[in-house]
């Protein structure tokens, strides 16, 4: 799955409205949408808040909507493009559906599991390793998290 850089900035704006969303509902402001065929085939942003239920992360949410379009577990031949680099759980459940590509905007030093405290997705001991890339629309990314916890911090 080769994206130029023109689609993986589409797509990243796409994941970017999801991660309004939350923010418009005062989640953490993260957002992910999951393609297969240069097509959209699942949408999330963070709603632990909203649903009152911890695993809902932006991840889960895109990888359940993909997996009910491919009425597939395994969600072979897509990518999931997300604002903020996946924690454990998310990198977790991203291995376990097989997706093979993420491309990340921001980097997570607190909680990140692909790069920043971990390295689950590109872990060789583990049976399922996934093609990472980072930084497209880094800053617009980290822009949106670093205004919001500074509006919290605020109250």
């Amino acid at each position: 799955m080769n994206y130029t850089v023109e689609e993986k900035e589409f797509f990243m704006r796409e994941a970017l409205k999801e991660a309004k969303i939350a923010l418009d509902h005062d989640e953490i402001p993260i957002g992910c949408v999951i393609v297969k065929n240069g097509e959209i085939i699942g949408r999330g942003h963070n709603a632990r808040e909203e649903l009152q239920r911890a695993v809902m992360h932006a991840e889960i949410m895109a990888i359940e909507e993909a997996n009910a379009y491919e009425k597939n577990w395994r969600l072979l031949d897509t990518t999931l493009f997300v604002t903020i680099e996946p924690c454990v759980m998310c990198s977790g459940a991203i291995g376990l559906a097989r997706i093979p590509q993420v491309i990340y905007g921001a980097k997570n030093q607190k909680f990140g599991a692909a790069g920043s405290l971990y390295d689950i997705l590109t872990d060789e001991r583990l049976n399922h390793r996934v093609d990472l890339e980072s930084g497209i629309l880094e800053v617009e990314c980290a822009q949106m998290m670093q205004d919001f916890f500074r509006k919290r911090r605020q109250k």
